[in-house]
């Protein structure tokens, strides 16, 4: 099993070497301009990058609530421990498709280590469910900041914005629906369940069904037991993931003040330009979580980054910027994680 394990991180860090390799090949902008850009941001680049080590930090922590709750199991597993396997696990899901297919197995691989098998799956599965689950609650808020804004008259309040805005508000208030009932029952043995439906995939989750079937319904029960018995520990994660999407918008907003956009200076105007980074992360995450299953949501986040920024009125040039800085973030940020796959325990 142990050799299965190491064959397996090679074969997660592989792909991840192969994703960087083709996003670099596949920028949309020659390496001159690309240059050009990094030129720009300048020393900007250094908050700009490190600004991420404080949302892995939080994004650790909200996982480390989770894994020591009793409800989980009230295991004790190093901070930095926790951190390492965050990064990591996120270097896997932006350089694989279908964001998750890479990250979170290997986070159960390597937590399982320490905690064993079931309470890892139960641990990342939960963490995941918290992290949607804030980011709908980011949405949801973002829409009455976008709302104060426009009243007063900050950002255009077109027909379009309001259906947008609707359908967003929508779309939030059906997930908290569901995710109310899934952190009450769980929703692992119903999800493998509902696949048995999906064409190919019957016969194997019959049989999932039967020989792990027990082992799915201990987890829900793990889930459903945060919820009810460590509201503690489930707020805490909560806050530490909605709060880590509100800090990431200060990368945004670092690359406002380089096109010299802080709406008159001073702690009103930084202020706002941190309000309106918080919209355009908002939209841009929401676009790019719709339409994930891309590698690097290639040409989806670029999208998003165009989108919000033209629905604020700026200008199109700051929308290619902030794209390609953050993609020279990412990347930066993926090298990390895959060598921090090679540092530490070993099989």
């Amino acid at each position: 099993m142990k050799w299965n394990k190491q064959r397996l991180n090679n074969l997660f860090l592989l792909v991840g070497i192969a994703a960087v390799v083709v996003m670099l090949f596949t920028f949309e902008v020659s390496f001159v301009e690309l240059w050009d850009h990094i030129c720009h941001a300048g020393y900007w680049l250094i908050p700009i990058v490190g600004i991420w080590l404080v949302i892995y930090g939080m994004n650790a922590l909200a996982w480390s609530a989770i894994v020591r709750s009793p409800a989980v199991g009230d295991a004790r597993v190093g901070f930095w421990r926790m951190l390492k396997l965050t990064i990591t696990g996120y270097a896997l899901n932006y350089a694989t498709p279908v964001g998750g297919l890479g990250g979170e197995p290997y986070r159960v691989m390597e937590l399982s280590k320490d905690i064993g098998n079931r309470r890892a799956t139960s641990s990342v599965i939960l963490y995941v469910m918290m992290h949607f689950f804030s980011h709908f609650w980011f949405w949801f808020v973002s829409i009455f900041i976008y709302l104060a804004l426009a009243y007063y008259g900050r950002v255009p309040f077109t027909p379009v914005m309001r259906i947008l805005l609707a359908l967003t508000a929508a779309v939030c208030l059906l997930a908290f629906y569901f995710f109310s009932r899934g952190y009450r029952k769980g929703m692992v043995f119903s999800a493998v369940r509902a696949l048995a439906h999906v064409p190919f995939l019957t016969r194997w989750c019959i049989r999932f069904l039967r020989r792990r079937g027990h082992t799915l319904r201990t987890i829900d029960h793990e889930i459903a037991a945060l919820h009810q018995h460590d509201r503690r520990a489930f707020y805490t994660s909560l806050l530490l993931e909605f709060f880590s999407r509100v800090v990431q918008s200060a990368e945004v907003m670092f690359m406002l003040l380089l096109f010299d956009i802080d709406f008159g200076g001073g702690l009103g105007g930084l202020s706002l330009a941190f309000v309106v980074s918080v919209l355009i992360v908002a939209v841009t995450s929401l676009l790019a979580n719709i339409l994930g299953f891309l590698p690097m949501q290639l040409g989806v986040q670029e999208g998003g980054f165009v989108v919000s920024i033209a629905l604020l009125g700026f200008e199109p040039a700051l929308g290619i910027f902030v794209c390609i800085i953050c993609r020279v973030r990412e990347i930066v940020w993926i090298a990390l994680g895959l060598a921090l796959m090679k540092v530490g325990r070993h099989s």
